[in-house]
């Protein structure tokens, strides 16, 4: 693939995943976060909606996917997860159980979808950190 088919597509990704991480987003937002124009913006939302991606534009507001659409988990760099791994760390020596069980329940359901080698680095990580 050529390097601008390859940061498209790059972008393309990105701006589902920033659709299904706020409930909107306006265009000039997703091209401050990915560095293009708002006119590329609108021919990257035109194009997922032509890939039948359901985006919802709310006049005046922004954009949104359809209420129940939900893409297949985006996979973690091992440096992501092993922030998270960390993070994990930190959030046991806090005194809120609520919130111990919470981001415990939550780590659990992204090491869940990690790559079988980047799950035995991450373990080994959690093993090697300790705060006191």
């Amino acid at each position: 693939m050529v390097d601008t088919e390859t940061s498209r597509l790059s972008r393309l990704i990105a701006l589902l995943t920033l659709l299904q991480s706020k409930r909107l987003f306006t265009a000039p937002e997703f091209g401050e976060k990915l560095g293009v124009s708002v006119r590329t913006i609108y021919r990257d939302i035109k194009t997922l909606e032509q890939a039948g991606v359901p985006i919802i534009t709310e006049e005046g507001k922004g954009y949104t996917l359809m209420e129940g659409y939900k893409l297949p988990p985006v996979m973690l760099t091992e440096d992501e997860a092993n922030a998270l791994i960390t993070a994990e760390k930190l959030v046991l020596t806090n005194k809120d159980i609520s919130l111990i069980k919470n981001y415990g329940k939550a780590v659990t359901k992204i090491k869940s979808v990690l790559r079988n080698d980047t799950k035995d680095n991450v373990e080994l990580l959690s093993r090697r950190i300790d705060f006191w």
